[in-house]
């Protein structure tokens, strides 16, 4: 006797189909799991056999043969569980196979029955979805995986309650979706006296994704600057939350079981390693890069990274994606992130601070700045000094625009990007090419200016498109329809702060 069920194996974002077949067959008792499986499948097996005491169902005394097909495909992780269980029981004619035959399963099984929580289930919803199943989950999976909408999704809080459901004795309520609505915004901008630049950047990088690199002493507000960045921008839309959400759910960063709206704020420590920040590791799961993807990815003290890791982010940018490739994996993750960079100007942290200055002025600067390669400086569209705030400035109230008000510019200017796309959710960031040239050419001014500042300094092909991108994001806030010389001025006074080549 032979029932197949069906579940997924994990390749980067992407669930494919595994069919899960089970056969008992005369023979000596055995219960095997065949198809690559690794450690956490094979011990399925003892799990399931466990379960099935605690519910009273007696094994066959017979060879039972479990297959993971298509056998080439590594299979990892504890989800299998539940789909080598209910193939076992469509086997075994408690469940009826032809209905079992139409459903996917994902889940761990408890030695009593109880179906635990596992990673994935949006991506497994998705695939189900594409291939008109419906979809069986732990029911703390059921609220993240009934987001998509587009197939049925039933949570059971046990085996038994599959089996009933199955048997039609006591059939599951669909899942409903749930969102995760988040902290209140509780970082405003005004919190930060003075940086009036530091701020206006931070419009600019909200409005059109821009990468951002912030110099400036300890305690100048960089990190303040930062963490208050989030608030500027405005919620995910449908189609990235989904995006989103589904590398979180691969590595099990979804609470409450439903999909936050709310944009990625990723800060990893500067002793990452090049797996933890690009991805990879067993099974070449997602770095922080993929896991910000749609948000922002802040790297504080910049130059204390690994000069490998941080080379390492130069193709991330350009692409908004990245390929991990191992001798065992070739997965690939979106990353379409807001970079924000941050470091003292040297190591002791003083070089630019008259009341303390650096004893080993300009060479600490110099041989400090200098672990940044030109190439990954290049990328960074905005580059902003963060000089020391004066104790006596700190009691003076609060000045500026509240982030609610600047983010409704952000919004508002965001607007008129996705308009100038067609409604495609693409940002000045992403021009490039003959939409660059059509929408961001400034006037005879403008032009006339970047010229003079290109064959001055030197900017690269990149730098100098790069600007052109900065100045349209400036006169889409300023809701100007061209591109003219003061966009392009002040677009440019951004991109030569900190540049080598001054």
């Amino acid at each position: 006797m032979v029932a197949v069920a069906h579940t997924v194996a994990f390749d980067g974002v992407e669930a494919r189909d595994v069919v899960v077949e089970c056969a008992v067959s005369a023979g000596l008792p055995a219960f095997a799991v065949v198809g690559l499986p690794d450690k956490a499948v094979s011990e399925a097996r003892e799990r399931v056999r466990a379960a099935f005491e605690a519910l009273s169902i007696a094994l066959p005394s017979r060879r039972i043969t479990v297959n993971l097909s298509p056998a080439d495909l590594p299979k990892e992780g504890s989800h299998f569980d539940l789909p080598i269980a209910m193939a076992l029981l469509g086997a075994m004619e408690v469940i009826p196979r032809d209905t079992l035959a139409e459903t996917v399963a994902l889940g761990e099984l408890s030695l009593d029955g109880r179906l635990v929580p596992v990673v994935g289930a949006l991506p497994a919803a998705m695939a189900a979805a594409e291939e008109e199943r419906t979809l069986i989950v732990p029911a703390a999976c059921g609220a993240e995986a009934a987001w998509v909408g587009s197939c049925a999704v039933y949570g059971a809080a046990t085996l038994t309650e599959v089996i009933r459901h199955f048997t039609g004795q006591s059939p599951l309520p669909p899942a409903e979706p749930g969102e995760v609505t988040g902290d209140p915004l509780t970082r405003d901008l005004r919190d930060v006296k003075g940086q009036e630049r530091a701020k206006r950047a931070l419009e600019i990088a909200a409005a059109g994704r821009h990468h951002m690199f912030l110099v400036g002493t300890p305690g100048s507000g960089k990190s303040m600057l930062a963490a208050r960045l989030p608030g500027l921008l405005p919620p995910l839309a449908a189609e990235e939350a989904l995006e989103t959400s589904m590398i979180h759910s691969l590595s099990g960063l979804l609470d409450e079981g439903g999909i936050s709206r709310i944009r990625p704020f990723r800060e990893p420590h500067h002793t990452a390693s090049m797996a933890a920040i690009v991805g990879g590791g067993r099974g070449a799961k997602p770095g922080e890069i993929s896991l910000a993807h749609n948000g922002v990815l802040f790297l504080d003290e910049f130059p204390e990274f690994p000069r490998a890791v941080l080379e390492t982010l130069r193709q991330p940018i350009e692409t908004g994606e990245v390929i991990v490739a191992r001798a065992n994996a070739h997965v690939k993750y979106p990353c379409r992130f807001l970079l924000v960079a941050a470091a003292n100007p040297c190591r002791c942290g003083y070089l630019t601070d008259p009341a303390r200055a650096c004893s080993r002025a300009p060479n600490c600067g110099e041989e400090y700045m200098n672990r940044i390669s030109g190439p990954l400086l290049d990328r960074f569209d905005l580059r902003i000094e963060v000089p020391p705030v004066a104790y006596t400035d700190l009691d003076l109230p609060p000045s500026g625009d509240t982030s609610a008000e600047v983010a409704a510019r952000v919004a508002a200017a965001r607007a008129v990007q996705v308009a100038r796309h067609g409604g495609a959710l693409r940002l000045n960031a992403d021009l490039e090419g003959p939409a660059l040239d059509a929408v961001a050419s400034p006037d005879a001014e403008g032009k006339a200016l970047l010229s003079r500042v290109a064959e001055r300094f030197g900017l690269s092909a990149r730098g100098y498109h790069r600007v052109l991108r900065v100045a349209r994001t400036i006169a889409d806030l300023a809701g100007s329809d061209a591109v003219r010389k003061p966009h392009v001025a002040e677009a440019v006074g951004y991109r030569l702060a900190l540049s080598k080549e001054v």
